[in-house]
């Protein structure tokens, strides 16, 4: 195969990839040609750096001289480009590699399809990589996932407020929740939830996966938002009313120097535990204060 490689502005890169597929290019990647990294995109954002590195791949018998005067027509003739080529390899099974079974505390695992866990008294998770964020590798949802095998929902309703993949909101069910919310802005966060729930048995009548404002007036025993630090303080009033009495609340999605307000915010309707951290990431718990 032909590698393509370019260095492009934010505001290039729309008519660059466009270029580059017009050209034939299989498939085109991202990367950060700055030091500019994204912290804490707001939900449905796709943010990008201001300088970015593009990668395309073609086949290996595509028109070099031809890509380039498309690429003249967006970037002119000054454009830096390096071509190499690539010896033919089994993508597929290279990509797989790196996705192996991820244990999460003592029994609860994430499982990509092509792989098994040996252990009889797994809780597994069935999970391939895809568009929605949530496969477990990172942080925030690693302490959602280590907290939830700590601590079995049996028999509770409970609310996944940011459902994402829906990765969360399974684990719930599979660890014995008698029904979940799986709430999400994104109707790919939702579709990928559908799906990933259908993939791992999980009746219809089990979960429910809606959009905030379908998200009827309901209370339950457990809510999990593992979102962003400023929707989770704007969320506070309401995701704490959703909760019952005593109800448990997981607040996740947090740097570890956001949770002194993340706290502050809560603390008025919920007594707040100790952040559990992992990687710069924290997990905040509490529970409803009654007659608040």
């Amino acid at each position: 195969m032909l590698q393509i490689s370019l260095i492009t502005k934010q505001q290039d890169l729309e008519a660059v990839e466009q270029a580059l597929l017009d050209s034939g290019a299989r498939s085109v990647t991202l990367q950060n040609a700055a030091e500019a990294p994204i912290m804490e995109p707001f939900p449905g954002q796709t943010p990008l750096w201001p300088i970015i590195n593009v990668g395309a791949l073609f086949p290996a018998d595509a028109n070099a001289a031809e890509i380039c005067a498309r690429l003249d027509v967006v970037l002119g003739p000054d454009i830096s480009l390096s071509f190499h080529t690539l010896a033919d390899r089994d993508w597929v099974r290279i990509t797989r590699a790196d996705f192996k079974p991820i244990r999460f505390g003592q029994k609860l695992w994430i499982c990509p399809s092509w792989e098994q866990v040996s252990d009889p008294n797994a809780v597994v998770i069935s999970l391939d990589p895809g568009l929605a964020f949530g496969t477990g590798t990172h942080p925030t949802t690693a302490l959602c996932l280590q907290w939830l095998d700590a601590h079995p929902p049996r028999d509770l309703a409970v609310i996944d407020y940011g459902c994402g993949s829906g990765v969360l909101a399974i684990a719930a069910l599979k660890l014995g929740a008698r029904h979940v919310w799986a709430v999400d802005i994104d109707p790919q966060a939702r579709l990928s939830t559908q799906q990933n729930a259908a993939k791992n048995g999980i009746g219809k009548q089990q979960i429910d996966i809606v959009a905030p404002h379908k998200l009827p007036r309901l209370q339950s025993e457990l809510i999990i938002a593992n979102i962003l630090s400023g929707p989770l303080i704007d969320l506070c009033p309401s995701l704490s009313q959703r909760l019952t009495p005593a109800g448990k609340i997981i607040l996740s999605g947090i740097l570890i120097e956001q949770t002194e307000s993340v706290t502050a915010h809560y603390s008025s309707y919920c007594i707040m535990g100790p952040a559990r951290l992992k990687d710069g990431w924290a997990l905040l718990e509490g529970h409803r204060i009654k007659g608040t």
